[in-house]
């Protein structure tokens, strides 16, 4: 019986000895395959940053300057928006602020935007992607925000400033709405 269990023995040390083995290659397999990726990430990295740069202008957080990234200067600053005069809005009106010499924004596209909302007629400020300090991106004209930005921001151009007076049915239902948006990107 000990000839038994010393070959029984053996042979478990010759399978973990294997298991050991083949562990050792896998992560010898790993660390090449992560050591050679970053050899040839030159090379597409390039490929990559000149089809990105053809399909969307860059994407600069709030307190970045879009200036440098082609935008216009003053969308490197928060607006200072105004309360609306007259009575409730019985229609969306947008006034553009600052001329975008982008691509057209079309429904579908995922856009970065960066915002300030307040009551139309006047008050404290509701949202602003500015206070958060990063641009919001959503996919723009699918329903997936209020049907004002889903109307009125397609047809706009990448690196305009535009204001949008909403009125209660296209927004929240129980008040109309300000924003100042700012295109600062789509894909």
């Amino acid at each position: 019986m000990s000839d038994r269990t010393e070959a029984a023995g053996r042979r478990r040390q010759a399978i973990m000895g294997g298991v050991a083995g083949a562990l050792v290659f896998v992560v010898l397999v790993i660390v090449f395959a992560v050591v050679r990726s970053g050899d040839d990430d030159d090379e597409p990295a390039a490929t990559n940053t000149a089809n990105a740069a053809a399909t969307a202008a860059p994407v600069p957080p709030a307190s970045a300057s879009p200036a440098a990234g082609g935008l216009a200067p003053e969308l490197s600053t928060e607006p200072d928006v105004q309360a609306g005069t007259g009575g409730p809005l019985t229609s969306m009106v947008i006034t553009e602020l600052v001329k975008g010499t982008g691509p057209v924004v079309q429904s579908g596209q995922t856009v970065t935007f960066n915002y300030k909302l307040i009551p139309y007629r006047g008050g404290a400020v509701i949202d602003s992607s500015w206070s958060r300090g990063e641009p919001f991106t959503s996919q723009i004209g699918v329903g997936r925000l209020i049907a004002g930005w889903d109307q009125g921001i397609p047809g706009q151009k990448v690196g305009s400033r535009i204001q949008m007076d909403i009125p209660a049915a296209l927004a929240y239902k129980d008040q109309d709405l300000r924003f100042v948006v700012d295109i600062l990107a789509t894909k």
